[in-house]
């Protein structure tokens, strides 16, 4: 995963590499000149400004998404920096940085199955003292491809409404071509948003995805996969007791969980890989430190 180094003012790729600069923070830096506009320069890294380096910030999001508290990951930087993070810095990163690489790896191109499965769980939200106060239900809908465990498409959503659900749905349809089955469970809400999202054949004479309903209240058995998928979210979130704050923060961290679970985590059932080597098989990494890849491909 490498970058082309581009101009910032005319865009253009006619670089070469021009002496260095150096300062206290950031060290030494390779300086670049541009031949269209003779503008030197230095590459504005998605890092740039921040106060720590780019190790220490991916460390802080591998510990926070593999189940360390703030605080906890707090206390762990202490024993190994001498420039100690709060653990709401840390917070602040985990939020950050998880949708900007979402900005990312939402729009990469998937190699999908044919079943994909589709579900949602429900999460309580304390509002913070901004919203007046209280407890709040929220959802969180997502889909997994059954072929790759790849989480398709997720969303964080104040309601389960009809229009949260075709979001996702107008997201899957857009990734995964391949799909001709998606497996939801009973509730009556998805018999129509599927069919309406994928459409009717009139060559055919029926409709361009097959919808199978799983319902585990008349003993027809559940969706294993998205099942499986949403122990393992909960096995994080749970720490959590109740997501704080606002909406978006929640979404954010939502967001991180899926990252790591389509991209770091590596899965037994995939034979020690995880879901992006065989859903992106054009994505390669070259470090072990995939999170720091991932950031510099948002620049």
């Amino acid at each position: 995963m490498t970058n082309e180094i581009i101009c910032p003012k005319c865009r253009s790729k006619e670089i070469v590499k021009r002496g260095y600069t150096e300062t206290k923070l950031g060290g030494k830096k390779q300086r670049y000149y541009c031949k269209s506009c003779y503008k030197k320069f230095i590459p504005q890294n998605p890092f740039f400004r921040m106060r720590n380096t780019p190790e220490k910030i991916t460390c802080a999001l591998d510990l926070f998404f593999r189940g360390l508290s703030t605080r906890e990951v707090q206390e762990h930087f202490k024993a190994f920096f001498p420039h100690n993070s709060d653990h709401s810095t840390i917070l602040r990163w985990a939020r950050k940085f998880s949708l900007k690489i979402a900005s990312f790896t939402d729009n990469l191109k998937l190699n999908t199955g044919s079943y994909l499965e589709l579900d949602e769980m429900e999460y309580h939200r304390r509002k913070s003292h901004k919203q007046k106060r209280g407890i709040e239900c929220n959802w969180f809908i997502d889909s997994i491809d059954v072929k790759t465990r790849f989480m398709v498409s997720s969303a964080y959503v104040k309601h389960r409404s009809q229009n949260s659900i075709r979001q996702v749905l107008l997201r899957i349809k857009e990734r995964a071509k391949d799909v001709q089955t998606i497996t939801t469970d009973g509730l009556t809400a998805y018999t129509n948003i599927v069919k309406k999202t994928y459409g009717y054949n009139n060559k055919l004479g029926k409709y361009q995805i097959n919808h199978k309903v799983v319902n585990a209240s008349k003993g027809e058995g559940f969706n294993i996969w998205v099942e499986r998928m949403h122990n393992t979210i909960r096995h994080r979130t749970k720490t959590f007791r109740g997501f704080h704050g606002s909406l978006e923060s929640a979404y954010a961290l939502m967001k991180g969980i899926e990252i790591y679970y389509n991209f770091i985590k590596k899965h037994e059932a995939l034979k020690g890989k995880t879901p992006s080597e065989l859903a992106i098989p054009s994505l390669k990494f070259e470090t072990p430190n995939r999170w720091l890849e991932l950031i510099k491909s948002t620049q």
